[in-house]
């Protein structure tokens, strides 16, 4: 096995792993279940409360 066949594996299914990852990422951003936390993260910086912390802005 040299340098070329090597290239050409890591290559081949390299490009299917990252394609499968980012199906996987994709179906869990769209998934229906997932839509409350998403919209409940996408207010945070809106919210003009009180740090988790205590501290004050």
């Amino acid at each position: 096995m040299n340098y070329e066949d090597v290239a050409k594996f890591a290559q081949t299914w390299g490009l299917v792993y990252f394609a499968l990852l980012f199906a996987l990422v994709l179906l869990y951003a769209l998934w229906p279940g997932n839509q409350r936390r998403f919209d409940e993260a996408a207010q945070i910086p809106l919210n003009d409360g009180p740090l988790e912390n205590g501290e004050d802005q």
